[in-house]
């Protein structure tokens, strides 16, 4: 995703769309430039310089802005914010995000000091999450091409899941076993599997992990390289395996540990020279361009 520009919208120009605007100041690269603007502007509400300032953010010289001193050619991404409010309108073909937050801020003069203070927090929280997720999508680097998805999960009653999926995805297993029960999906690009939950430690021999399909042997070597270069953690280097199903596969550690297969099927030349011992073959790296 790419970004230049990003306005927060909200009616008031006073909480949500201020403090958005701070934390996208703090979390966005410098080089994005960041605004705030509301089709009925007041004031920078007291609780949203408060909340934000435990933050070590400063709204203090902050000011409300209408919407029509924002010049669409401007801009590059719009994000509204409005939870049950008519947020307002910027016209042009621009990148439109909704991010639906209450708005914190009442005139019920019932709500306490620190209610209000509750309050603004959990839409300060909602809106770092958030544009924290935004900040992490700016610049993904290169992807693997994926053409098929895999995903596991482990059942306790196999015959009773297996109909379930069965009903849900509207197809027939192509196989099964004792253990599992293997849906490929061509329509969704899909490749499901109930497991038997067994008690055993989750990875990759439990068959419970996430998994893409690539198109060939090269595309799996081109992963590894490009994982290696964006930074994520390689549990095992591209190789070709040989028992179960044959594969030329490679293992990735998702950011909590998830393991992640990246996978190709093998070819029917590649198959004829599966080594008599089925020990794995490691797949020889080149160095990224």
């Amino acid at each position: 995703m790419k970004i230049a520009s990003v306005v927060f919208l909200c009616v008031a120009n006073s909480a949500r769309s201020q403090m958005a605007e701070g934390l996208a100041r703090s979390l966005l690269p410098p080089a994005v430039r960041v605004r705030s603007a509301g089709s009925r502007p007041s004031t920078v509400n007291p609780y949203a310089i408060e909340v934000m300032a435990e933050l070590g953010i400063e709204l203090r010289d902050h000011s409300s802005k209408s919407v029509d001193t924002i010049d669409p050619a401007t801009v590059d991404t719009v994000i509204t914010l409005c939870a049950e409010e008519v947020c307002p309108v910027l016209l042009g073909q621009l990148r439109r995000l909704h991010w639906p937050i209450a708005d914190p801020a009442t005139s019920d003069p019932t709500v306490t000091r620190d209610e209000l203070l509750a309050r603004f927090r959990t839409a300060r929280d909602q809106l770092r999450g958030r544009i924290a997720v935004l900040a992490a999508l700016l610049d993904v680097p290169a992807s693997p091409t994926p053409s098929e998805f895999h995903a596991s999960v482990r059942v306790t009653d196999l015959a009773r899941s297996t109909r379930f999926y069965a009903w849900l995805l509207g197809i027939e297993p192509k196989e099964w076993t004792h253990r599992y029960a293997t849906f490929v999906h061509p329509a969704l690009h899909t490749n499901f599997v109930v497991v038997v939950a067994d008690g055993k430690e989750l990875h990759h021999d439990t068959l419970y992990h996430l998994g893409i399909a690539v198109a060939d042997r090269a595309a799996v070597i081109r992963a590894a390289e490009l994982a290696r270069a964006g930074g994520y953690t390689i549990e095992k280097p591209p190789r070709t395996t040989w028992r179960g199903t044959p594969l030329h596969e490679l293992w990735l550690l998702d950011p909590d540990g998830t393991l992640v297969e990246i996978y190709a099927r093998l070819t029917a030349a590649e198959l004829a020279a599966m080594p008599a011992d089925l020990e794995p073959t490691l797949l020889q790296t080149t160095s990224m361009p």
